[in-house]
């Protein structure tokens, strides 16, 4: 909340440090180390006058508490690039055909990857959720950044080294958009 009230003052960016994560918290559910869904209370909380908010998750599992929370509304985009279910935590949720329901068809995108990823290959993902972000304007972008994609990390099977992190962010950043990221997943404390 520190962080969207840092958003909501005129901050470009805002960097909430959290642990546990959140990404997998649901509505009703509680999983993978998390119990509130950090991501989903900052976006509630900037959309106090209506604002847009677009949810992109770069950790590497999928942020299933995010798209159960929206996944009827129109209002929040949610986006997941993580491990395909078949191998990667939380294993039933997270296919590339959950577009949302309701209202909410559409909002809702996953790009499930290959258990042995080339940075190549995620880059040209990461394009594509960054294009329809830009086509949706949203007010706001929060970031759930997981860093266990890292090379090592106990819970992941990718080797992103941290010159693929800082392309990451500058990519994300080239979006010009005010913008909060959440620490959400990332096991390797020296990776860290």
């Amino acid at each position: 909340l520190t962080a969207a009230d840092g958003l909501l003052a005129g901050q470009p960016v805002c960097y909430a440090l959290c642990r546990p994560p959140g990404h997998h918290a649901a509505a009703d559910l509680y999983g993978g180390f998390c119990y509130l869904n950090n991501a989903a209370i900052a976006t509630r909380h900037l959309q106090q006058d209506g604002e847009r908010v677009a949810i992109l998750d770069v950790d590497y599992h999928h942020g299933n508490g995010q798209q159960q929370i929206f996944y009827g509304r129109d209002d929040v985009l949610t986006l997941s690039i993580h491990g395909h279910p078949s191998f990667a935590y939380p294993y039933f949720s997270g296919f590339e055909e959950e577009k949302g329901e309701g209202p909410g068809v559409g909002y809702n995108y996953n790009f499930p990857l290959p258990e042995k990823v080339r940075y190549e290959q995620y880059n040209r993902v990461l394009t594509r959720a960054l294009s329809i972000i830009r086509k949706y304007k949203p007010d706001y972008l929060i970031v759930a950044l997981g860093l266990d994609p890292a090379k090592g990390d106990p819970t992941g099977t990718w080797s992103f080294g941290h010159t693929d992190f800082a392309s990451n962010g500058a990519m994300i950043g080239r979006l010009k958009l005010p913008t909060m990221v959440v620490q959400e997943g990332g096991y390797r404390n020296q990776s860290l």
